[in-house]
C-alpha cells in the first residue's frame, strides 16, 4: 500500500473537517482515493448516526431567518447532545447554512428540508445526508427537530433569538413596512418570546384548554372550602388571569407593564395614523 502523505491527510481534513487520525485511517482505506475517503468517512458518519440514533439530543439552537424584503420568516431547531458540541463553529456553521437554505427555498417543515441540497459548502449533500456526515465529524446525534415558517401576504414578518440562541420567535403583521412598524414588530417577536403566549386573541384559545383549567380552578375551589354557589365567580376571576398569560394581545408589554399588547398597539395606530395587526407567530424554546 501507498505511503499516504501529511499533505493529502490535511486536504482531506480540510474538506471534511474530520479529525486528523480517521482522515489518515480513510486515506488507507482508499488506498489514497481522495474521494473514496470523502465516501468513506460519510458512510462512517451513517453509521455512527444509526448507531446513536436512540441517544437523546436535547441541548442545540434555534435559528431564526428573515429575508431582505422582511415578507418571509423561518424558526427552526436544530439539537445535539452536548452543549459543548452546540456552542462550536462546526455545528452552529451548519445550522445557519440550513436556516438560510430553508428561508431561500420555502421550506416549510422538516420532512420538505430532508431532501433539498445544501449546495457546494456541503458537496451538494441533501439535509438528511449532511447530518449523518456532520455526526461523523462531531461525535454526536444531531437532529433538525422543527422548522416553521410563515409568509406575510400584506404586512411584514419579524424575529427574534435570545442572546444564546435557546429560545426565539417570529411573527407575521399586517400594516405597512415604515421603519416604526418594523420596529414595533421586532418588540412584539421579543414579547413573544419572553412571556410564551400560545395564542394571538382569546377567542382562539382551545375549547379543551379552557375546559381543562376551569375544572382545575372548579377543583381547588371546592377544596378550599368555598362554597358552590361563589364557585363559577372565582373560576371567571381565574380565568381572565389565564387569558392575560396565554393571549398576546392581553399579556402586559415586557417594556411597559402598565399596559397590555393591545393598548400598545392601539396607540400606535393613533400616535402614526397606521394600522398594525397581529396575525400569527411561532415560538421556539430549546428542549420543549
Amino acid at each position: 500500500m501507498s505511503q499516504i502523505s501529511a499533505k493529502a491527510v490535511k486536504e482531506l481534513r480540510d474538506k471534511t473537517g474530520v479529525g486528523m487520525m480517521d482522515c489518515k485511517k480513510a486515506l488507507d482505506e482508499a488506498g489514497g482515493d481522495m474521494q473514496k475517503a470523502i465516501e468513506y468517512l460519510r458512510k462512517k458518519g451513517a453509521a455512527l448516526a444509526a448507531k446513536r440514533a436512540g441517544r437523546e439530543a436535547r441541548e442545540g439552537v434555534v435559528i431564526v431567518r428573515i429575508n431582505d424584503a422582511s415578507d418571509v420568516g423561518i424558526i427552526l431547531e436544530l439539537n445535539c447532545e452536548t452543549d459543548f458540541v452546540a456552542r462550536g463553529d462546526d455545528f452552529t456553521g451548519f445550522a445557519e447554512a440550513v436556516a438560510q437554505c430553508a428561508l431561500e427555498g420555502g421550506i416549510d417543515s422538516v420532512d420538505n428540508m430532508m431532501s433539498v441540497s445544501l449546495g457546494d459548502a456541503f458537496d451538494g449533500e441533501s439535509v438528511e445526508d449532511a447530518i449523518k456526515t456532520m455526526t461523523g465529524k462531531l461525535g454526536e446525534k444531531i437532529e433538525l427537530k422543527r422548522l416553521g415558517y410563515i409568509k406575510a401576504e400584506d404586512g411584514l414578518v419579524a424575529g427574534y433569538v435570545h442572546p444564546g440562541s435557546k429560545l426565539g420567535s417570529i411573527v407575521e403583521v399586517t400594516g405597512s413596512k415604515a421603519s416604526e412598524v418594523v420596529v414595533l414588530a421586532k418588540d412584539i417577536a421579543m414579547q413573544i418570546a419572553a412571556a410564551a403566549p400560545i395564542v394571538v386573541e382569546r377567542s382562539t384559545v382551545p375549547a379543551e384548554y379552557i375546559e381543562k383549567e376551569k375544572e382545575i380552578y372548579r377543583q381547588q375551589a371546592l377544596s378550599q372550602g368555598k362554597p358552590e354557589k361563589f364557585v363559577d365567580k372565582i373560576i371567571t376571576g381565574r380565568m381572565d388571569k389565564y387569558f392575560q398569560e396565554v393571549v398576546l394581545l392581553e399579556q402586559a408589554f415586557i417594556k411597559d407593564s402598565n399596559a397590555k399588547v393591545q393598548d400598545v398597539l392601539k396607540d400606535f395606530a393613533k400616535q402614526h395614523d397606521m394600522q398594525i395587526t397581529v396575525n400569527s407567530f411561532i415560538r421556539y424554546q430549546l428542549g420543549e
